[in-house]
């Protein structure tokens, strides 16, 4: 008797689930069940890696103030991280997973440079995209893809579980693009529909298919692949953003960073566009 074929997704050994607690307020991580339901799907080991950010020592006048009320908040937050931690532990066991948790309680920046570490460590990393906390949600998601070399998954708070069934690849002809696409190319031969999507001028796309060569790269690696071309509307964050809404996709896969994080902070650019309002979780190289 033929045993079955494993999933594609079993390409995924190890998963990387990340997620800093800043404030009290914080009761979801969107990343944590996401991650999880990923790593059931492709039977992989979890480590869950819930920080703390602490304020005691990060400043030379907090330490000066001796404020008790500082290192009580302190005290919660890290509270908080650890039951992250062990409910994502628990609910990883009941799935049958094999999971390691660690909730390092760490000031700014060591938080953020601890977890693009670990993302070193790891096939793929899964972090929160929350637009509570902007600028250390982007810059987590920032230092682990820049300085791990390994991919980002990051999830808006609107995705609670991981769904891969129609996954849209956005397409530049860049180095990141096709090193994004080939990063996720487990997550696309599970897929049910694969759309590889260029956004151009009116004009050029009437003489150019720039998705059309890599569209068959991708079908020898038995991916269900279509190719659109799209004239832009607007931005091309805005014209990728509404076309991931009208065909219901599940996940975006883009390169991230085709030009350097600070042009992109003085002129905006597609990757900051995104992660500022994601429309579904992205799946990020750089």
């Amino acid at each position: 008797m033929s045993m079955p074929a494993p999933s594609p997704l079993a390409a995924f050994r190890d998963i990387l689930v990340g997620t800093i607690v800043e404030d009290e307020r914080d009761r979801v991580s969107p990343a944590v069940g996401y991650g999880l339901s990923l790593a059931e799907a492709a039977g992989a080991h979890v480590t869950i890696l819930s920080s703390s950010w602490c304020l005691v020592g990060t400043d030379a006048w907090l330490q000066g103030t001796a404020d008790p009320g500082i290192g009580v908040v302190d005290r919660r937050l890290d509270a908080l991280a650890r039951a992250y931690a062990e409910n994502a532990a628990g609910a990883a066991a009941q799935a049958g997973l094999v999971c390691t948790w660690e909730t390092p309680r760490l000031p700014y920046p060591e938080v953020v440079h601890r977890l693009a570490a670990e993302a070193r460590l790891h096939d793929l990393t899964v972090l929160d995209l929350d637009p509570r906390s902007e600028i250390l949600s982007r810059e987590t998601v920032e230092a682990a893809l820049i300085g791990s070399g390994r991919p980002v998954l990051a999830v808006p708070r609107s995705h609670q579980a991981f769904a891969g069934r129609r996954i849209l690849v956005a397409w530049d002809s860049s180095l990141q693009a096709a090193r994004a696409a080939n990063d996720a190319m487990p997550l696309l031969r599970a897929a049910g529909a694969v759309e590889i999507v260029s956004v151009g001028d009116a004009d050029d796309l009437l003489t150019t298919m720039p998705g059309a060569e890599f569209a068959r790269h991708l079908a020898r690696h038995d991916v269900a692949v279509t190719v659109s071309d799209l004239p832009q509307d607007g931005s091309i964050a805005d014209t990728l953003r509404s076309h991931a809404g009208l065909v219901r996709a599940d996940l975006m896969v883009m390169g991230a960073y085709r030009h350097s994080r600070a042009r992109e902070f003085v002129f905006g650019g597609v990757t900051r566009s995104l992660l500022l309002d994601a429309p579904v979780p992205l799946f990020l190289a750089h």
